[in-house]
Order: structure tokens, then C-alpha cells, then sequence
């Protein structure tokens, strides 16, 4: 059973992803989450309450269904091709069946240039994002201190270019390749030169 704050969380995602961040208003998402009148503002007094809220149910929302992708939630790619499905299967996933949270969240980086307090929470939450995948390169082997970090910073920039893309083209060629040449670059730098 869901309680009422992710019910209205996940009605701002929906709102966010369908109509983009102008759409966004307590009342709007009072409405799309089908709860009574001042719900929202009950739970998220301002506007930037309310998209902090979104942020954090993103991000959990995110970690569920990599999860899910991975097979467990304590599975971890085993080597190098286990990851390349997990990341394929990621862009796959968001820019199908979950492109509307997707560009919900790509609302809230483009808003994020613009509100310096906005852009810090972003920041945050992606950094968390990038302390994961650090952990599972330098699980499965990347080389040297800060090369973990930094592959992934790499693949983190990489996906989310490809998932913009995809979203905004029309255009969906298979994105394996891609992710299998950056994996490749991240866990053995000195074979993909």
C-alpha cells in the first residue's frame, strides 16, 4: 500500500514528466493525485520543498529499479558484460516504459541551471549516483586510485546523453555498442587506446 506523500511525489513526477516543470503547482499535483485540496502544500510547504521531495522519490525510485535490473538488490554486475546488460537494460528502461519519470528528471536538471539551491540538490543526489558506480568499477576492477570515480563520472555523462538523446530524436539504435566501448575505456583504459 502507498501512503499519501509518495502518492502525491510520484503524481509531481507524473506532472513534471508529461507537462515539464512550469506545470508544477500543489494544486496541479493535489489534482493528478486525486487527494483533497492542500494535501500537497501539507506535506511541501514551498514549491522548493515540494521539488526536493521529487528529487529524493526520484532517486529512490531510480535505486529500486536498478536494483530490479540487476537482479537483486544486493546483486552486483559479476564482470564487465554483466554490467553492459545492467546499463543497456537502464537506458533501455528509461527511455521506454519509464520515460516519463525520465524526462521528469531531465526537467528538473535543465531547471537546475537556473536555481543555484536547485542545482546543489541535484548535485547531491548524482553524486550518490556516481559513488555507486565507483564502487562496482573498482569492484570489478578498475584500475588505480580515482579511476573508479572517475569512469564513473564517465558512464554517468555518457548515459545521460544517451537517454537525452533518445528521448529527443525519435531515434533509437541499440545502445549496446556505445556502453560496451565506454565500459571497455573505464576497465581498461590501456586496451581502448
Amino acid at each position: 500500500m502507498t501512503d499519501k506523500r509518495t502518492t502525491v511525489l510520484d503524481a509531481a513526477i507524473e506532472l513534471l514528466g508529461t507537462e515539464g516543470l512550469r506545470a508544477l503547482t500543489h494544486r496541479r499535483v493535489d489534482s493528478i493525485a486525486d487527494v483533497p485540496a492542500g494535501s500537497t502544500s501539507n506535506y511541501f510547504r514551498t514549491r522548493h520543498a515540494l521539488v526536493e521531495g521529487v528529487l529524493d522519490r526520484l532517486l529512490e525510485r531510480d535505486r529500486a529499479d536498478v536494483a530490479a535490473l540487476a537482479g537483486a538488490a544486493s546483486a552486483a554486475p559479476r564482470d564487465e558484460r554483466e554490467l553492459v546488460d545492467l546499463l543497456c537494460g537502464y537506458v533501455l528502461f528509461a527511455t521506454d516504459s519509464d520515460a516519463v519519470r525520465t524526462r521528469a528528471r531531465f526537467a528538473m536538471f535543465v531547471e537546475a541551471m537556473a536555481v543555484p539551491e536547485l542545482r546543489a540538490a541535484v548535485e547531491i543526489r548524482r553524486s550518490e549516483l556516481r559513488t555507486w558506480g565507483a564502487t562496482m568499477l573498482a569492484d570489478l576492477g578498475a584500475d588505480g586510485p580515482g579511476e573508479s570515480d572517475a569512469g564513473a563520472r564517465l558512464l554517468v555523462d555518457y548515459l545521460d546523453g544517451v537517454i537525452l538523446h533518445r528521448l529527443t530524436s525519435g531515434s533509437d539504435p541499440d545502445p549496446r555498442e556505445g556502453i560496451r566501448r565506454i565500459v571497455e575505456a573505464v576497465l581498461r583504459p590501456q586496451h581502448a587506446r
